[in-house]
């Protein structure tokens, strides 16, 4: 304590003393929890970040999707291809040339039907026809991302890319996917379908979803689904 201090404290009596600790009490404890709501609200917002999937509706009420009523059974499509809806992943999959299909399965009948054979193909406009990625496909190509850039005579700086997947990424990536064998009577299954469209111009122009391989409860096929994107 300096000179100053002590003369200024000797001025007051201890009834004032304690007013000024308790003042400064009192201004420590707010800057403490402002300080504990910065944390909490960065914490929120990192935990904001895990993927959560979407909640599926029936398929019917899709825009894209086709409805086999006799067989009591709707299958949709619902592209990711929008940057706002692709807000809910933390990769960013149109960067590394995939498009998130959100795929949903609906079965309005009295029996459970199998999907553990189940194929899906997305056939664009200029008649390619693409499977759904692997989860190793998708680490194989996040983890080695390439530049979008192309070579110039000039020597200005070049964009960096990142590689390496966390295990966060990985985790989202196997969430997110389509994964189930069969649906239940008045259930629905849904989850993300990730096709390869890099190098391919507006991948949807005139684009359907093609499925087999939906049994019913006495395994027997049903007649292929056709789902039209309708760009």
């Amino acid at each position: 304590m300096d000179l100053g201090q002590s003369k200024l404290l000797g001025g007051l009596n201890f009834a004032s003393i304690i007013e000024v600790m308790s003042r400064a009490g009192k201004t420590w404890i707010r800057r403490a929890a402002s300080i504990a709501c910065v944390i909490v609200a960065c914490a929120a917002s990192l935990a904001a970040k895990d993927f959560v999937k979407p909640a599926a509706q029936p398929a019917k009420t899709y825009a894209a999707h086709d409805d086999h009523s006799n067989e009591k059974v709707s299958i949709a499509a619902d592209p990711y291809d929008t940057r706002e809806k692709a807000k809910i992943f933390s990769n960013n999959f149109d960067e590394h040339g995939y498009l998130p299909v959100f795929f949903i399965v609906t079965n309005d009948g009295e029996q459970p039907i199998a999907i553990a054979n189940i194929q899906v193909t997305l056939i664009t406009g200029g008649r390619d026809k693409l499977t759904p990625a692997t989860s190793e496909d998708l680490f194989r190509r996040l983890n080695n991302p390439r530049a979008n850039t192309h070579p110039i005579p000039v020597p200005i700086p070049q964009k960096k890319v990142k590689g390496g997947l966390s295990q966060k990424d990985r985790d989202e990536i196997e969430s997110a996917q389509f994964a189930a064998k069969a649906v239940e009577p008045h259930g629905t299954q849904s989850g993300f379908l990730f096709f390869d469209v890099e190098g391919i111009s507006d991948p949807l122009a005139g684009a359907h979803l093609y499925v087999t391989g939906v049994d019913d409860a006495n395994g027997t096929e049903l007649m292929y689904f056709e789902i039209p994107f309708g760009k």
